[in-house]
């Protein structure tokens, strides 16, 4: 499996946002020097490239800002949720990517059991089929999150060593492809590319599915589309089961709390599921694996419920939110019923 790609490149809105933050970059910070210098040691990095590229790195205020928790008393909204991303426009980019790309999607869903519907679904929620990449240079972000992820957040410590080590996991990339650090564009987060890899996972699941002698994410819909049925595929995708099932109540035995006490994980064997209350029909109750209740909540309105399989699980892998992995379900349906019906 190939490594080395092409990294996202600067653009004029990176430098507009480069140009509205403060000048405060981390060469004047002993703790990121310091850790500039561990992290050439520990990877065998040259020392003053990784000072030099640490050292340019910016504090992005909005970086910060935007790692902070919603304002307690936020309430979710499943319906308004999915609106922003199983919609018209989306739809139709889906549309034009499946037909422009059923090669590549039939062999991914061939070589790795992904369903291809997935596999849009997903490129389709974070990036528009590579049309919305980031504009944040990926070193800012990194060097923010690494060294100033703000202190109130939850597990912050934890989360700043998480992206010191993406900070470090980046460095590698570049010096491996050859990349100038102070170039690649991503999210705010760091997450880089169509399928938007963190720079670890970049490395770890990037797959060369084009053959063309190194993974680019960027430019490649092929590369994106193979790694992220590789990314599924090795979090334990079960080719041919489906995410979801429909699920409903039997008001006199419902213990919801109990169905709801394991959150996304799946926890219930069919029995133990339907012992609780809940109501399976068809193919479900024979699902060979473990089952959990998903609740999506609808601001004021009721929740509405599904039964998720491991599968469903998987999807969270990628981001852990039972509202994304609906999303990348029924954005990938839309997407699919669309191209069958030739639209």
């Amino acid at each position: 499996m190939a490594t080395a790609g092409k990294l996202p490149q600067i653009t004029a809105q990176a430098a507009s946002n480069l140009e509205s933050e403060p000048d405060t970059p981390y060469a004047g910070r002993d703790d990121a020097m310091r850790a500039a210098d561990d992290i050439a040691r520990r990877f065998g990095l040259n020392d003053q490239w990784v000072r030099d590229a640490i050292g340019q790195a910016r504090y992005l205020p909005r970086v910060a800002r935007l790692m902070l928790p919603a304002p307690v008393g936020s309430v979710k909204n499943w319906r308004v949720y999915r609106s922003r991303f199983v919609e018209p426009i989306r739809i139709r980019a889906g549309v034009r990517f499946w037909q422009a790309n059923r090669t590549a999607l039939a062999r991914a869903e061939q070589d790795y059991g992904v369903p291809a519907a997935v596999i849009v679904g997903i490129l389709g929620v974070e990036t528009v089929y590579g049309q919305q990449m980031g504009n944040f240079r990926v070193i800012d972000a990194l060097a923010t999150l690494a060294f100033d992820y703000p202190g109130s957040a939850p597990r912050a410590q934890a989360r700043s060593e998480y992206f010191r080590s993406e900070l470090a996991q980046f460095l590698l990339l570049a010096s491996r492809t050859g990349t100038d650090p102070l170039v690649p564009l991503g999210s705010y987060a760091g997450a880089m590319g169509m399928p938007q890899f963190m720079p670890s996972n970049w490395t770890r699941f990037g797959v060369d599915f084009d053959g063309a002698g190194q993974v680019d994410l960027v430019h490649s819909a092929a590369d994106a589309i193979g790694s992220v049925a590789n990314y599924l595929h090795a979090f334990g995708w079960h080719p041919g089961m489906p995410a979801t099932y429909p699920v409903s109540f039997d008001p006199a035995t419902l213990n919801l709390p109990a169905l709801l006490g394991p959150d996304i994980l799946p926890t219930f064997d069919v029995a133990g599921f339907m012992a609780n209350g809940a109501v399976l029909q068809g193919d479900a109750l024979r699902n060979p694996g473990p089952l959990a209740l998903i609740e999506l909540e609808n601001g004021d309105d009721g929740p509405s419920y599904v039964a998720g399989t491991e599968n469903f699980y998987v999807i969270t892998r990628y981001n852990h939110s039972s509202y994304y992995a609906m999303a990348v379900l029924d954005l990938g349906q839309a997407v699919q019923a669309a191209v069958a019906a030739g639209e």
